[in-house]
């Protein structure tokens, strides 16, 4: 981790040169790191945990059935918002993964979800590393989120309806931010999630390191967090508004490739 704070500190002195008009001033910061990406660490430890009998029935996750057929990690991600006949319902990797852990390990599904994403300087969630570790194992597959039975379309359909509806106390959406080409926070390039190539720039890179908190984050993070932002009741882990956003972001990204965890700021 020495080397990695190093490079930190050589990406922010970097940074700080960087032209102020230039289209995006954090890809060089990214780019700078992306060699050193704290996630492997969680992507390690989400792997020990997929393999290790857990849980009151002391089981592994190795008969887990992400989508692919049981124990089929490789590419699962690429094709997750989909519909699970077993639960009768649209579900995205965290959703699964918490099924899995309740219906094969023995977990108890309010234990696991109380508290899904990690605190500040505190060890990451059980579930965080084991998404990090589904992810890697998707790197480079093409997205390929279904659209081929009736509660996939309408879970797209509910999700971008979502995406576009104004609410909270400053009237935003998820567009307001999202819904035009060139938006920025500061230093932060904003993607369009309009439009197919905005939406694979997100879909494709969570979950994704934060340097700024020093974990990984979840999709469901993110998008809890956005939630937040806008100023609107809490966005429930695992809910099905968060699983329609996710379908809607999946569906838009089809045919870009994983590249997840990523190194965001």
């Amino acid at each position: 981790m020495t080397r990695f704070r190093a490079l930190v500190a050589c990406a922010a002195i970097a940074l700080a040169g960087l032209r102020a008009d230039a289209a995006d001033p954090l890809s060089d910061y990214h780019r700078m790191l992306a060699d050193d990406n704290p996630a492997e660490l969680a992507v390690a430890r989400g792997q020990e945990l997929w393999q290790t009998p857990r849980g009151p029935r002391n089981r592994t996750l190795e008969g887990c059935d992400l989508g692919l057929g049981p124990g089929v990690v490789k590419g699962a991600y690429a094709v997750l918002p989909r519909y699970f006949a077993d639960t009768g319902s649209v579900m995205d990797v965290e959703s699964r993964l918490v099924h899995c852990m309740v219906t094969i390990q023995g977990f108890r599904q309010d234990e696991l979800t109380a508290a899904p994403f990690s605190e500040r300087d505190a060890p990451q969630t059980d579930l965080e590393v084991l998404a990090a570790y589904v992810a890697e194992q998707s790197r480079g597959a093409t997205i390929r989120v279904s659209q081929s039975l009736a509660p996939e379309v309408q879970s797209y359909e509910r999700g971008r309806a979502l995406f576009f509806r104004r609410a909270g106390p400053y009237d935003f959406s998820c567009a307001s931010c999202h819904g035009l080409d060139g938006k920025r926070i500061r230093l932060q390039q904003l993607p369009n999630l309009t439009r197919p190539e905005g939406a694979r720039t997100a879909f494709g890179h969570w979950p994704a390191y934060r340097v700024s908190q020093g974990a990984v984050r979840t999709m469901q993070w993110r998008l809890s967090d956005c939630v937040r932002q806008e100023r609107l009741p809490e966005l429930i882990f695992g809910s099905p508004a968060s699983i329609d956003l996710t379908t809607y972001l999946g569906v838009l990204a089809s045919g870009g490739a994983m590249d997840a965890p990523s190194l965001r700021r």
